[in-house]
């Protein structure tokens, strides 16, 4: 791997862990990891754009190698939009490509209704942007699983007995068919599942994918999304639990958004479809610099 630099910056609430990949002469592309509570991924392919451009991760607060500060009013949506901010401007990034994956396009829809300066673009991968309309999607999807999966599921949940090995194996099954189809899944993957913040996770988002009771319960990105006016980009997975028709309804609700459908694909395209996730990713942040009056 070429030129990496990491560290750490101070944010509200304590340190974060950021890493800078290459030192290419484009434009920065900073990522948005998914979760909530998750983290950043090592062997992220988009890394390879560092011959281009600087790839920049950074595990939000609560997730990966940044801090775990165990105060749960840190946990919503305005601190971690104010975090963003202040890891843009302790790396003095004067312009950026933004790139959020699942819950990261909550935050970067978030970060942008800010109208912050210097954004020259923004993919949403994956995008979860209307938490009620991802509840309805996963059940939909849970509808078409065995008897017993979807049972073992729903009396778990209700029970509390999500701990429960039962349980992880029925999630499982839903997991290889709606999260990564790749088989068996990469050891980091699974490594990074169980990285997960719970704390997190819980707090903001619930108990599963299927029942959201935390504080994005309500989150929905829908009715200001025509504000964004830079170049956009909402790609997914033909299998993703970001379904192909929510994914192509937010893009209709950006002015002149482009869409893009991973086919062998569901919610993990980078690990599922690695060279084609990278080529897309390159083909947009390249043509968006190639615009004239850029």
């Amino acid at each position: 791997m070429e030129h990496v630099k990491e560290g750490f910056i101070t944010v509200t609430g304590g340190k974060v862990w950021y890493r800078i990949t290459g030192k290419g002469p484009g434009i920065p592309l900073l990522l948005l990891h998914g979760g909530p509570g998750m983290k950043s991924s090592d062997s992220d392919p988009l890394r390879q754009l560092g011959t281009e451009r600087p790839v920049i991760q950074y595990d939000q607060l609560g997730c990966g190698k940044s801090e775990r500060p165990e105060d749960a009013s840190l946990w919503t949506v305005d601190r971690y939009v104010e975090e963003l901010g202040q890891v843009i401007r302790a790396l003095e990034l004067e312009e950026i490509h933004l790139l959020g994956h699942s819950w990261g396009t909550m935050l970067a829809a978030s970060y942008l209704f800010t109208k912050p300066p210097g954004v020259r673009s923004v993919i949403f991968s994956g995008p979860a942007l209307d938490a009620q309309r991802w509840e309805r999607d996963q059940r939909a999807y849970l509808k078409q699983f065995p008897e017993q999966v979807q049972k073992t599921i729903e009396e778990s949940e209700s029970q509390g007995t999500t701990d429960s090995d039962d349980y992880q194996q029925a999630m499982m099954q839903y997991y290889k068919t709606h999260m990564c189809r790749v088989e068996p899944w990469p050891d980091e993957l699974s490594d990074d599942l169980d990285q997960l913040n719970p704390n997190v996770y819980n707090y903001m988002w619930g108990a599963s994918e299927f029942t959201v009771t935390g504080t994005l319960k309500h989150f929905d990105a829908t009715e200001r999304l025509h504000e964004i006016d830079i170049p956009a980009l909402f790609t997914c997975g033909r299998y993703d639990e970001a379904t192909p028709e929510a994914t192509e309804q937010y893009a209709s609700l950006v002015p002149d958004a482009e869409f893009h459908v991973f086919e062998n694909s569901s919610h993990m395209p980078p690990v599922e479809e690695p060279e084609a996730y990278v080529e897309t990713v390159r083909e947009w942040v390249n043509r968006q610099e190639m615009k004239p009056g850029a």
